[in-house]
């Protein structure tokens, strides 16, 4: 964090000051704003089109960035970011555009936001800040989590799997043969790379459903954010999958995904990841996996976990694998500001990549947050 403290000290000290010299006062988002462009550096990873033969396509850059404010102040709409651009003469030129006349319409908005999804140019700039913040460095605590992503389009999923099959129960009569049971998902990563694995998990728009913390059932159509977060609640990797999609079956590439990027010692997951899989895979790695138990019908185990949870609050005592797991509060933050402040409730736009862009612009501005929050 040595090089990013610095920098921060360099915005602080000096960009702050020359810009409220050309621009005048500038407010607390604002500043938010400025620093997450200083940070992210959009500019690095588009390409310029002038001297390209046709009609020259409007500033990307201006573009991108405008969209990461429109995440910032957790504009709802593209038209409501656009009222705010032509009345806002400090956001405007924060942005890259001097006068009114030269903000462009809100179908070009349209067209530069569906590059964005399908160049996953928002996929690369967040991998690309957390390999340099984190690089040479060792993290603690690894949350892994998912949070119901609600979206504006039909369930693209028309009849799911619930055929009965066609043999009873019980031993098969003689000379029937019975085809053999298919291997799940997570018995299929084992043979599979990273690529491999992202590319096989469910993209498409479906219902889907989860306990609240009241123990209450609710159902959702859209997507499902599977996020991977370090201790200084910083998103350290993402992965997009249908509502449908059980969050055990996103746990092995995401952790493939982070290690990438990062070392941590402990993945902390909740009781939905309890598959030996999962563990052996996170061993694999040498990393501590500590995970909820999760007892299924097993009664006998239910009231064992009760009685030893009793037992540790008579004596006043917790575990190091429990105080460890008091860790995995800060998947719960992420996602939570996520979709307070960057945008994560307000997804209007439809289809796996452009829904993914736009949450990614809400994990941008949320990280470049949370880091300055740690170094300050």
């Amino acid at each position: 964090m040595k090089n990013l403290s610095q920098w921060w000290q360099l915005i602080q000290g000096t960009l702050f000051d020359c810009l409220e010299e050309e621009l005048g006062p500038i407010t607390k988002k604002q500043q938010q704003l400025i620093t997450a462009l200083e940070i992210l550096r959009i500019e690095d990873n588009i390409k310029c089109y002038h001297g390209d033969r046709g009609r020259p396509k409007k500033n990307r850059i201006a573009i991108a960035r405008a969209f990461v404010a429109k995440a910032i102040y957790n504009m709802p709409t593209t038209r409501i970011l656009l009222d705010r651009l032509q009345s806002d003469i400090n956001l405007r030129r924060i942005c890259g555009w001097e006068t009114v006349n030269m903000i462009p319409d809100e179908s070009t908005f349209s067209r530069a936001f569906e590059e964005f999804s399908f160049t996953q140019l928002l996929l690369k700039i967040h991998d690309t800040l957390i390999k340099t913040v984190y690089e040479e460095k060792i993290i603690g605590h690894l949350s892994r989590d998912s949070t119901a992503i609600n979206g504006r389009e039909k369930s693209e999923r028309t009849s799911y799997n619930n055929k009965k099959s066609k043999y009873k129960k019980g031993r098969p009569k003689k000379g029937e043969r019975r085809p053999v049971k298919e291997a799940s998902r997570i018995e299929k990563q084992k043979d599979m790379n990273l690529e491999e694995m992202i590319i096989d998990l469910p993209k498409i728009c479906d219902a889907g459903t989860k306990k609240n913390s009241k123990g209450k059932t609710e159902t959702w159509i859209g997507y499902k954010l599977h996020i991977d977060s370090a201790d200084a609640d910083i998103p350290i990797s993402c992965i997009l999958t249908s509502a449908s999609t059980h969050d055990s079956q996103v746990a092995i590439p995401l952790a493939e995904l982070s290690n990438n990027k990062v070392i941590n010692l402990y993945d902390l997951m909740d009781a939905a990841y309890d598959v030996q899989e999962i563990s052996d895979h996170s061993k694999s790695l040498n990393h501590v996996p500590i995970i909820d138990v999760n007892p299924r019908r097993d009664a006998k185990l239910k009231e064992d976990l009760l009685e030893e949870k009793k037992v540790q609050k008579f004596l006043h005592w917790e575990s190091s694998a429990k105080i460890h797991y008091n860790n995995r509060s800060a998947a719960e933050r992420v996602n939570g500001r996520l979709k307070d402040e960057f945008g994560g409730r307000s997804v209007r736009v439809r289809g796996h990549e452009k829904v993914l862009c736009h949450l990614m612009f809400g994990i941008l501005a949320l990280t470049v947050d949370q880091l300055i929050r740690f170094i300050q």
